[in-house]
């Protein structure tokens, strides 16, 4: 008998492979025909004002679209059994694969080169989804300590803004959009005092550096000086509920509904100013007292800020050139100087040393509307915007900025505290941010379904005076927060 060779025995074996794989695909081919058949005859049977050969086309683009997602459902399949497989394999060996060790790098080359690749394709992955927002922040290794003390419930709109007293007694006040503005007793967190003269939302609130006087921005153009008389009420003890400012936790983004909250029951109120400001043409957006409180600015969205005297309410400076609405004003603590921002991504340095003259320096460092720009106690100003970035200047080198804060979300009102030099960061998206003056993070205050802000933080404000709270947040969930902020030393020096 002959005997076949080598050769032909092998491509006899392909031509029965090749053969017997055609006939699979045949197979396949007519369950499908007779599949989509089956289906087009019930589409004939069914009422429908498409016409049918609308129907066979729809019905077979959702076809190919099943067949899509059933590939991808078999590869995530075995995908799933190859990480299984490599997580044993590496499991065996000693080695682990998480979050800390893939951003460190920390897998070895004692796997197999196939553990290796996915190893590799695995913390590529991570890093590319993770960097726009992680390399913002720099890691610290020491933890700060924040204690959310006291909430300040009574408001029936979002609160815009609020300050602490600079003498005694040392009381909160917010501005509300519910056109009110309310005086807190920090230690009881009950309402002391409400001032109810604006017919607009009252958008700014600061207080008068030696005597009992407010000052309040409105949306109905006027800015009010009024003064107040309250008596604070015996402090009761507050349960310690202190947690860990801990950035890896995950709270939950739940919303609890939101109540009108029960107003205060008998607080009393003021319904008339004891100084109305009127000259600008556009909603008030803020205001703030020049050093020895005889002089106020206020912002407004026509554009400009105003210079008013105290005593005779008159006019002194209008400060133009912003080319659209400004958003906030600050003033230095201890020199003539004022810091206006507006939407024209720009913030303007106004200088009233010298009472002869009044010079201004526009800086433009951001690339959308500057939210608030405020002073420290010492040589630098600090400014916020929409475009995630807070940035720290010098005021004797304002070229450009001695650090900047990359966040991951819009930032609102800042504040930085005196003693400590810590910049606090409310975001859009219900976070309040701690930051040193290098930009260095220094917390994240805790926020759950539980506690902290459930919507939009729109201010933040420092009181060091108070051993309780000294650190104080509000937004539009219509409540106010007190909290006591505690960073280590090691923390602060470095």
């Amino acid at each position: 008998m002959p005997v076949e060779s080598g050769s032909s025995a092998s491509s006899r074996q392909a031509k029965q492979k090749r053969k017997s794989h055609s006939l699979s695909i045949r197979r396949t081919n007519s369950t499908e025909q007779e599949r989509t058949g089956l289906q087009r005859e019930m589409l004939e049977g069914q009422d429908s004002k498409l016409p049918l050969s609308l129907r066979s086309n729809l019905l077979d683009l959702f076809g190919q679209i099943e067949r899509e997602f059933e590939n991808l459902y078999i590869e995530n399949i075995e995908l799933r059994r190859e990480i299984e497989t490599l997580n044993d394999r590496l499991t065996a060996e000693g080695q682990t694969i998480d979050g800390g060790d893939l951003t460190k790098g920390a897998l070895k080359a004692k796997a197999s080169h196939s553990t290796s690749q996915l190893s590799q394709k695995l913390k590529t992955t991570y890093k590319a989804s993770t960097s726009k927002i992680v390399s913002s922040f720099k890691a610290t290794t020491s933890r700060a300590v924040c204690q959310l003390v006291k909430e300040y419930v009574g408001h029936r709109d979002g609160i815009w803004d609020l300050s602490v007293t600079r003498t005694q007694p040392v009381v909160l006040g917010t501005a509300s959009a519910d056109h009110s503005a309310m005086l807190w007793s920090i230690e009881t967190g009950k309402c002391l005092l409400k001032y109810l003269g604006h017919a607009g939302s009252v958008n700014s609130i600061k207080f008068h550096p030696t005597e009992q006087m407010a000052l309040t921005a409105s949306g109905d153009q006027t800015a009010h000086i009024w003064r107040y008389t309250v008596q604070l009420p015996t402090p009761q003890p507050v349960a310690d509920i202190s947690t860990p400012c801990d950035d890896d936790i995950d709270f939950s983004d739940k919303d609890e509904a939101d109540g009108d909250g029960d107003g205060p029951s008998e607080c009393p109120s003021i319904r008339v100013s004891s100084t109305t400001l009127r000259s600008h043409q556009g909603v008030v957006i803020a205001a703030d007292w020049l050093v020895g409180g005889k002089q106020v600015v206020t912002a407004s969205w026509d554009r400009a800020a105003n210079l008013y005297d105290v005593e005779t309410s008159e006019l002194v400076h209008s400060l133009t050139g912003h080319d659209q609405e400004l958003t906030h004003c600050c003033t230095h603590p201890t020199q003539r100087l004022v810091v206006t921002s507006s939407r024209d991504t720009t913030f303007r340095l106004w200088d009233f040393r010298d009472p002869s003259i009044h010079s201004v320096n526009v800086f433009q460092g951001h690339t959308d509307t500057v939210t608030s720009a405020v002073f420290t106690v010492g040589d630098n100003v600090v400014s916020g915007s929409d475009d995630r970035t807070v940035k720290v200047w010098d005021l004797k080198n304002m070229r450009s900025p001695i650090a900047t804060i990359r966040t991951d979300s819009a930032v609102n009102r800042i504040s930085v505290s005196v003693n400590q030099r810590i910049i606090a960061l409310p975001h859009d998206n219900r976070q309040v941010r701690l930051f040193d003056m290098s930009g260095v993070r220094l917390a994240r205050l805790p926020r759950s379904n539980r506690q902290g802000h459930r919507r939009m933080v729109c201010c933040s404000a420092w009181c060091e005076d108070n051993p309780s709270c000294n650190l104080f947040s509000c937004g539009f969930d219509r409540q106010a927060i007190g909290w006591n902020i505690n960073i280590p030393a090691l923390l602060q020096e470095k």
